[in-house]
C-alpha cells in the first residue's frame, strides 16, 4: 500500500488505504443488512451554494451509496435562520432511518455553528464535534471520533504498527476539529504528546524532537526539512491552494513535501494522503453509529 520514494522516506498512500477501508465498510454493511435487516443511513445538510462544500458533499453522497448505505441530502437556502436549521437537525435526530448527521461547515454568518452542532444527537454525530463526543474522547470513553484524526491514526499505525507506546508525538495545530482530538488519540496510545501552535517558542526545535509529527495548522509548506527528526513519521493534514510557476494553482500541504521527504521515514502526500481517509472514516463512523443505536456489536475496522 505504501510506496518507497526514489529518494527519502516512504510515501504513505492514503488513497489506497481509504479504498481498502471503504471496501471493508461495504462488506460490513452488507453483513449488517443480511444478519440484522439494518441499513445505515447518513444525512448531510449543506446550507447554500458554497462551491468547495458542494464538491465535498457530492463525493460523500456518492461514496455513501457505493458502500450500500442510505444517503439523505438536505440543501436549505443560505438565508435559513438558526432556529430553522436547528429544527431540521431535530427532525433528523428523531428519524429512525438516519443513523448519522453531518452539517457541512462553514455556515452562513447568521447561524451559530456551535448551536447547530450542539443540537445534533451525540449518538448520530458522525463528525465527532459535539461536546459530548469530545469529552468522551478526552476521558477514553466510547464516543464518535472526528474523522480526520481517526484517519491520521490509521495511517500512523500503517507505518509504525499498533503499539505506539513511548513514541514522542507533536501535533502542530490546536483546532477542535483536528489538533485537540489528534492529541487525545495519541495520548490514548501511550505516546508522549506535545501540542504546538503559532505562539510556541522555538517551534522548529519542538518539531525536531518528534518521532510522529502531525501538521494541521493551515499554513502552506510551513514545516521545512530541517524541522524534522530523521526517520520521523510525518502526517500532513493541510490542504492549501497556492499559485504555481505557470500561473495556475496547485494543492500543497502544511509540509514542504520534497524537503521533508528527504529526511522523514514516512510521509503523507498532498493530495492523496489524509484527505481520502476523512470520507472513508465518515462511512466507518456511520456504520459504528448504526450498530450502537441498534445494540449490535460494532465490527472491527479491519474485520
Amino acid at each position: 500500500m505504501n510506496q518507497q520514494a526514489p529518494e527519502g522516506g516512504t510515501i504513505i498512500d492514503g488513497k489506497a488505504f481509504a479504498a481498502d477501508l471503504r471496501a471493508t465498510v461495504t462488506r460490513q454493511v452488507a453483513r449488517l443488512k443480511q444478519e440484522h435487516g439494518i441499513t445505515p443511513g447518513l444525512a448531510v445538510v449543506l446550507v447554500g451554494e458554497h462551491p468547495a462544500s458542494q464538491v465535498y458533499v457530492r463525493n460523500k453522497n456518492k461514496q455513501t451509496i457505493e458502500a450500500g448505505m442510505n444517503s439523505f441530502e438536505h440543501r436549505p437556502e443560505d438565508s435559513i435562520s438558526e432556529a430553522e436549521l436547528v429544527a431540521l437537525v431535530e427532525e433528523l435526530n428523531q428519524d429512525p432511518k438516519v443513523n448519522g448527521i453531518l452539517v457541512q461547515l462553514p455556515l452562513p454568518s447568521q447561524v451559530s455553528s456551535h448551536a447547530v452542532i450542539a443540537s445534533i444527537d451525540p449518538a448520530k454525530d458522525v463528525d465527532g464535534f459535539h461536546t459530548t463526543n469530545a469529552g468522551l474522547l478526552a476521558v477514553g470513553g466510547a464516543g464518535l471520533v472526528p474523522c480526520t484524526p481517526l484517519g491520521c491514526m490509521m495511517l500512523i499505525k500503517s507505518v509504525l504498527g499498533d503499539d505506539l507506546s513511548g513514541q514522542r508525538a507533536l501535533v502542530l495545530g490546536r483546532s477542535n476539529i483536528v489538533g485537540k482530538p489528534m492529541a487525545h488519540l495519541l495520548l490514548a496510545e501511550s505516546c508522549t504528546v506535545t501540542i504546538a501552535h503559532s505562539r510556541t517558542r522555538d517551534l522548529p526545535q519542538e518539531c525536531r524532537r518528534a518521532d510522529i509529527l502531525v501538521a494541521a495548522v493551515g499554513r502552506p509548506q510551513m514545516v521545512k526539512g530541517d524541522w524534522v527528526k530523521p526517520g520521523a513519521t510525518v502526517i500532513d493534514v493541510g490542504i492549501n491552494r497556492i499559485e504555481s510557476d505557470e500561473g495556475k494553482t496547485r494543492l500543497v500541504g502544511d509540509v514542504d513535501f520534497e524537503a521533508v521527504r528527504a529526511v522523514a521515514g514516512a510521509i503523507t502526500p498532498v493530495p492523496g494522503g489524509v484527505g481520502p481517509m476523512t470520507i472513508a472514516c465518515l462511512l466507518l463512523n456511520t456504520l459504528t453509529a448504526a450498530c450502537r443505536q441498534h445494540g449490535v456489536p460494532v465490527p472491527e475496522p479491519d474485520g
